[in-house]
């Protein structure tokens, strides 16, 4: 099954996906992250006067510890990237010898600007959301979900669900992404109602979750950077979770 074939099986996103899309690309506009054509080809380097220049370099680092994993492999790679946005890190994982990618957001307008920076052969980007069955034929070797999956309801059916898109030993990556406690994710719910409010979106909060990180616990995972050991507490290199799931 190939990426055109993927594509023409998708169903049209639904209202409430609009919805959503419509509101986060305001949301991203009010925070300074709609990038021109530019700017986005070189992304993650962007200039240091940049609003957001700091948690650039800290996906920087990250991107490049995932590449490098991946490249370790040795092998071709079929991957899908939820939640690309405007495609920078798919394309930068589209530099493996080998790699076929897939980037897919229903974020109509970075999804658009992708095409146009970075879209060449074995690198492909659609515009929908994430549809478990949609993707079962196709079997990936890495599902890729950097900085998109607290936009998911439900972790458990989510990763469940892309367990069911791997090839044998495929594997799940989430990066840049916090995760809770119970008690954290309380705290951090009512941190996140006060800044979406602040910034004039609090119906935002309503498309934001704060994952328990016990929840992963329950998949075939590990921790591959944990933000909480000491040692990584002491330097604050990276405040998020690197966790790679195991079919």
């Amino acid at each position: 099954m190939s990426f055109a074939e993927i594509d023409t099986g998708i169903n049209q996103q639904s209202a409430e996906n609009e919805g959503f899309a419509e509101l986060y690309i305001d949301v991203r506009h009010k925070e300074n992250r709609l990038l021109s054509d530019c700017k986005v080809m070189f992304l993650p380097d962007i200039e240091e006067n940049h609003v957001h220049y700091k948690e650039w370099q800290v996906r920087k680092e990250s991107a490049q510890q995932l590449i490098d994993y991946l490249k370790a492999k040795n092998r071709p790679l079929n991957i899908l990237e939820v939640g690309c946005g405007n495609g920078w890190l798919s394309a930068k994982l589209h530099s493996i010898n080998g790699a076929k990618v897939l980037g897919i957001d229903i974020n109509e307008p970075e999804i658009q600007q992708a095409q146009r920076v970075f879209k060449s052969n074995n690198l492909e980007f659609i515009c929908t959301g994430f549809d478990p069955p949609v993707y079962e034929k196709q079997k990936f070797d890495i599902i890729l979900f950097a900085a998109s999956i607290q936009y998911f309801k439900s972790l458990k059916e989510t990763l469940t669900g892309a367990l069911s898109c791997l090839k044998r030993n495929g594997e799940i990556h989430v990066t840049d992404t916090n995760f809770y406690t119970p008690t954290e994710a309380v705290k951090a719910a009512k941190r996140s109602d006060e800044y979406f409010e602040s910034i004039g979106f609090s119906e935002m909060a309503e498309h934001y979750f704060h994952h328990n990180i016990n929840q992963v616990r329950e998949f075939n995972c590990k921790m591959l950077y944990n933000p909480h050991r000491i040692i990584n507490k002491i330097t604050k290199k990276n405040p998020f979770y690197w966790i790679a799931i195991k079919h």
